[in-house]
């Protein structure tokens, strides 16, 4: 072979492996460019979980907190002024229905106690002198020796003074009433929860003790405490739940490792405007005065629930000025956006009166800018919420 012709062969291989090495670039960037492009497709879809409504329990449980107040609680001031005398129960003291809680000392009421008796004595006696001076004058008035006239001005005196003796009997009356309130006494059995005196305290109709304001206290308060009254308010959503039977379990932070059960007594009937709640009434026996006035309370309400309605954690509502809405998946992976109609709202779920299948794919936290019909890819949700707990919720 010859030189010419071992060139045109050299030649022939070089363009042969130039072309080829291009066409394997091209066919390389043709099939990035195609990697790249599935790629971006994938990336246009978004990853979504899906969960399936949830069947409620047959029962509604809730907790809220609540203040346990005495049977009877009641603040005891003075009707009389003057300076205590001396005091007999301190806090914490069990009393009964008349016992003495204190004594207090009013110079100025039993002068005006005896101004009072003096001036009934002085009454009856100008009475006394009417009734004899009316008497006379009638008895002259039948020989007529004096005028009809002045025979009723002595019967019109003899009225005047037995109404001004009735009067010195009920003024008489008034102070012997104030005389007694100089000893305290407890108005029912209990416990003295307030005790707000000291010996030579000056105490005022009233009122207490008086500082530097005008501003006055009770002498002592007195609570009965064998059962106890516990305030709970209700969110207007579930005030279903206090019907006849209602019982709540209650918690105080004092004994962590008891439980008080308590028996439901009645409803204000009415909402707070600014909470929109309702106070509700309890009954907790306690008979061992383990519960004091002005305890708080952890409350568990349990009852049956109205109706049988699915829920969904809240996460998966879509707020829409039209009304609430959730974004459904449907068979060829494509998101529908359903109206629905809401009933119990919490932080975790949502009740679902309407709107929604047991059967419908629902997005959880679906993206802010989902588009209906938009493609998307489901995902595995992750665990903790799943069809597994409706088997739970039948049981």
């Amino acid at each position: 072979m010859s030189t010419r012709e071992s060139r045109k062969m050299l030649m022939l291989a070089g363009a042969t492996i130039l072309v080829g090495w291009c066409g394997y670039l091209l066919a390389g960037r043709i099939h990035h460019a195609t990697i790249l492009r599935h790629d971006a497709e994938q990336a246009a879809v978004p990853d979504v979980m899906v969960i399936a409504p949830r069947r409620e329990a047959r029962h509604v449980s809730l907790d809220l907190p609540g203040t346990i107040e005495a049977w009877y609680q009641a603040p005891i001031y003075p009707q009389a002024s003057g300076y205590v005398h001396m005091w007999y129960k301190d806090y914490g003291a069990r009393v009964a229905a008349g016992d003495v809680l204190a004594e207090i000392n009013t110079p100025g009421l039993d002068a005006q106690f005896a101004q009072a008796q003096a001036d009934l004595q002085s009454a009856q006696a100008k009475y006394d002198l009417a009734v004899v001076t009316a008497q006379r004058w009638r008895l002259m008035g039948k020989s007529q020796a004096v005028s009809g006239q002045s025979v009723s001005v002595q019967d019109a005196n003899e009225k005047s003074a037995s109404a001004d003796l009735e009067a010195a009997r009920h003024n008489l009356d008034r102070y012997a009433a104030l005389e007694r309130f100089k000893v305290i006494v407890a108005p029912f059995d209990g416990v003295v929860t307030e005790r707000d005196i000291n010996v030579g305290d000056y105490v005022h109709e009233g009122g207490g003790n008086l500082n530097a304001t005008g501003a006055a206290s009770e002498l002592f308060s007195v609570a009965d405490t064998h059962q106890m009254r516990l305030f709970v308010s209700i969110p207007e959503n579930m005030s279903y739940i206090l019907q006849p039977g209602l019982h709540a379990s209650v918690r105080v932070p004092q004994f962590p490792d008891r439980t008080f059960e308590a028996k439901f007594l009645t409803v204000s009937g009415g909402y707070d405007p600014d909470t929109r709640t309702s106070v509700s009434e309890f009954v907790i026996d306690n008979t061992d005065h383990a519960l004091w006035p002005g305890t708080f309370a952890a409350v568990t309400l349990s009852a049956p629930e109205q109706a049988a309605h699915q829920s969904i954690p809240t996460g998966a509502l879509v707020f829409q000025e039209h009304g609430m809405q959730v974004a459904v998946v449907d068979g060829q992976g494509r998101a529908h956006f359903h109206d629905i109609t809401v009933g119990r709202m919490g932080d975790g779920a949502t009740q679902v009166l309407s709107g929604i299948n047991p059967d419908d794919r629902i997005i959880d936290n679906p993206p802010a800018d989902l588009l209906e019909g938009e493609r998307v890819h489901v995902v595995q949700p992750a665990a903790g919420y799943s069809n597994d707990t409706d088997e739970k919720d039948d049981e």
